[in-house]
């Protein structure tokens, strides 16, 4: 599958490309970004030219893993074909067979750009290209995170995602197993909160 954009009012996702490395490296020197995701640490720029030269493409082209830079339009500059990276959002399909597979979606978010809503809407973008017949037609979306990460589970409780579970040890971090949370949406759940958010949070 050849990389597409998706688009909404306020958020414009694409491909990252190798004018984005730059951002990228220094987005994820984000202590926040660092401790509940998955990406090297220490983050070095060939961590970010790797991901965008080899990782990215690959995922497209195998359709296994759909990965797009998160952008408001308003923010592009005069003579850059691209407004700058705010957050990244991803879509990974297990190996199911047609018509019952799964896309975990995973996402990120740059530090300046948190607390817009920027993040519900691509997330929101992309579960829905997933589970739409039209589009991957996919079962079910899930979303996972490690027990403590509030503003992701923020995101899927916005968006609808039902949070089914808490398992021990099920993530790995930094080379520890770890808590974690899991909720899932389907094609027919409605994209907006199923319960109300937690008193404590």
């Amino acid at each position: 599958m050849r990389p597409f954009v998706l688009a909404g009012d306020h958020v414009r996702l694409s491909t990252p490309t190798t004018a984005d490395v730059d951002r990228i490296h220094a987005i994820c020197q984000d202590p926040d970004i660092q401790r509940w995701t998955t990406v090297p640490s220490p983050y070095r720029r060939e961590h970010a030219e790797s991901f965008v030269t080899s990782i990215v493409p690959a995922g497209w082209e195998a359709e296994t893993a759909f990965t797009w830079a998160v952008r408001a339009p308003g923010d592009v500059l005069p003579g850059d074909p691209e407004p700058p990276v705010l957050g990244m959002v991803d879509l990974r399909l297990d190996d199911g067979a047609p018509g019952a597979r799964s896309g975990e979606f995973g996402f990120w978010t740059a530090p300046e750009a948190r607390g817009r809503g920027l993040m519900t809407q691509a997330a929101r973008l992309v579960v829905d290209f997933g589970l739409d017949p039209e589009g991957l037609g996919l079962a079910r979306a899930v979303w996972r995170a490690e027990v403590g990460n509030w503003a992701s589970r923020r995101v899927a409780w916005r968006l609808g995602v039902r949070v089914e579970g808490q398992v021990r040890g099920m993530l790995t971090h930094r080379g520890r197993l770890v808590e974690g949370w899991i909720g899932t949406l389907l094609p027919a759940d409605p994209r907006e909160p199923n319960e109300p958010w937690p008193e404590a949070r």
